[in-house]
């Protein structure tokens, strides 16, 4: 019927080719408006001002029109009329393809109105649109792919701070929540170990060293978790800054690959023992937990260093090695909000006990700047210097396992890994063959080993004396659980040292005592030193005389220290892969 009447035809091609003419000219510089508001693409800003009540695109329109223009001149529109169908099919088949793949996210999110709607026909719809490009104009439909591979691609690398809901996001939970539920099905072997990290940053910015010091540990590996914990009382405003997105955006803007968790509780053990006990997501949840020192446990309330050494415990109870960074300058930047920190987290400066609590409420505008030092020390390239190693008890090996770890990052790469091992001066040279070939076994890939039978020897005088300086304000004559007459405070009494306590601990005390010099005589020039960590037994210990170990141990180093210690769970293997 239309093609017995010519006119008609005519008419139609003309109806058409006016309500294409307007797309173009009419909704394409409005489209072209936005994508320049969103600031996704460079040099194209200047098209996204808009004019009058309407906020008309009038540059738009101008750039179309001179387009356009351009395109009639020539007389040959058929030149152009295969990549414009080209580009008109590109849109068609990602928006089939687009409603395919939101459908199969299964995304609450995606309702589709209309009724006789199929993610199948979708797809069926998109490989069309994909086939009839290509026999259209082969060339056309690769230069139409080629231009939106290259805007896909700058997009990506770029990363811009937007949030389009988009069905990529919803499948990447899927696939993430599928991959986590498929571990659970995977049990533990010591030749798949990584050391996942709990560090207990309180707001990362505020340590930046210890956050720089993890991730080198942990980046494209393992999981790094920050933990916080808000001891103001679980108001509103507390609970919205213990998940506060500022502090997740200062670890992006850091390139750290780490989560941040912050929990409020009544104080800092309990709410540290959530984070030990909750965080983590089925198979990927912290075995190890990182800390700072607590340099100003003598200071502090008695309170505060048994929630300290508390901690440490609850660690050990739960199966985590425990890791503890002391640098001589500490670790917390904020000296002008020093008061507000959490001591339990780190060295403080106050010259007066206060309680403890964790920081103010702090917003993504209040995050504090990090001093030019303390925010770089593990950011920059180490040089040639080298990796103490101490390795004095069998822990599982994480204290060998750590510095092999560091060794693989571009800026500790160039570090020589020294293992110092204690031994006898008669068999020494025995001693150290058998060190290095255990390495060798387990292909660590270390092949500087020091026996050091001085380890055993008596520390000096003067430092023993220092040593009794600093526990002699916590010692009591006679042991208060034993004495009705003494009314010390229960808290107090836990933290007293008696002359019992001195004299079992005593071999303890005077191997601590000449660590440090040991350290002192092999390490000056180190980057890093690595020890094992010793542990005070519940009970045995009390908590002010294990912190005196801690403290004379890594006291006047210049370089930085980390104090490990494994669950006793073997991290390594002489199997391979």
């Amino acid at each position: 019927m239309v093609s017995a009447f010519s006119p008609l035809i005519t008419a139609g091609i003309f109806g058409a080719t006016l309500s294409s003419a307007l797309a173009c000219l009419v909704s394409a510089p409005k489209v072209f408006q936005c994508l320049c508001k969103d600031k996704l693409y460079p040099l194209i800003g200047v098209f996204g001002k808009g004019y009058g009540r309407n906020d008309e695109p009038l540059r738009g329109y101008f750039l179309t029109y001179i387009i356009a223009a351009c395109f009639i001149l020539i007389a040959e529109l058929n030149t152009i009329a295969p990549i414009i169908s080209n580009f008109y099919l590109c849109s068609y088949c990602l928006i089939n393809f687009s409603c395919f793949h939101a459908s199969i996210t299964n995304s609450p999110g995606w309702r589709p109105s209309f009724r006789f709607y199929s993610k199948w026909l979708s797809l069926l719809v998109s490989v069309c649109c994909l086939v009839i490009m290509f026999l259209l104009s082969w060339w056309a439909a690769l230069i139409a792919f080629g231009i939106v591979i290259v805007l896909l691609g700058y997009t990506l690398y770029k990363k811009p701070a937007v949030n389009w809901g988009s069905s990529v996001q919803a499948g990447s939970y899927n696939m993430a929540l599928t991959q986590c539920v498929a571990l659970n099905q995977v049990g533990d072997h010591v030749k798949n170990y990584r050391p996942q990290c709990l560090v207990l940053t309180g707001p990362p910015s505020r340590r930046p060293a210890l956050v720089d010091l993890v991730s080198c540990l942990t980046k494209s590996l393992s999981l790094m978790m920050c933990g916080s914990v808000e001891t103001a009382g679980p108001s509103l405003s507390v609970l919205q800054d213990a998940s506060c997105e500022g502090h997740v955006a200062w670890l992006n803007q850091r390139k750290v690959k780490s989560f941040y968790r912050g929990v409020a509780a009544a104080d800092l053990r309990s709410g540290v023992n959530i984070l030990l006990q909750g965080a983590g997501l089925g198979r990927i949840k912290p075995n190890v937990l990182l800390m700072g020192f607590k340099k100003d446990w003598q200071s502090d309330t008695p309170q505060a260093a048994d929630n300290y050494i508390g901690i440490l415990h609850d660690a050990f109870d739960l199966q985590y090695g425990v890791c503890i960074l002391r640098l001589r300058e500490g670790l917390d930047v904020s000296h002008t909000a020093q008061s507000h920190i959490n001591p339990g987290f780190d060295e403080g400066h106050k010259s007066t006990p206060v309680p403890s609590r964790i920081q103010t409420r702090t917003s993504s505008s209040e995050l504090i700047e990090p001093g030019p030092q303390l925010s770089t020390v593990f950011q920059k390239k180490q040089g040639k210097k080298t990796i103490d190693v101490y390795w004095l008890s069998d822990d599982g090996g994480l204290t060998l396992l750590l510095p092999y770890l560091l060794t693989r990052r571009k800026r500790w790469a160039r570090c020589k890994v020294r293992v110092f091992v204690g031994g006898e001066t008669e068999q020494k040279d025995e001693q150290k063959e058998k060190v290095l070939s255990l390495i060798k076994k387990f292909r660590l890939g270390f092949h500087d080993v020091e026996v050091l039978p001085d380890i055993y020897q008596k520390p000096q005088l003067g430092n023993v004396h220092q040593f009794e300086n600093m526990v002699g304000r916590f010692k009591i004559e006679t042991n208060p659980k034993q004495d009705s007459d003494c009314d010390l405070p229960r808290q107090e009494e836990l933290s007293m040292i008696t002359d019992q306590d001195l004299e079992r601990n005593r071999a303890k005390s005077l191997r601590q005592i000449r660590l440090n010099e040991v350290l002192q005589d092999y390490s000056r020039e180190a980057a890093l030193i690595v020890i094992t960590m010793p542990v005070g037994r519940k009970g045995v210990c009390p908590n002010t005389l294990y912190l005196a170990w801690l403290d004379f141990l890594s006291r006047d180093l210049r370089a930085p220290i980390l104090l490990v210690r494994g669950n006793h769970e073997n991290v390594l293997t002489y199997y391979c892969q």
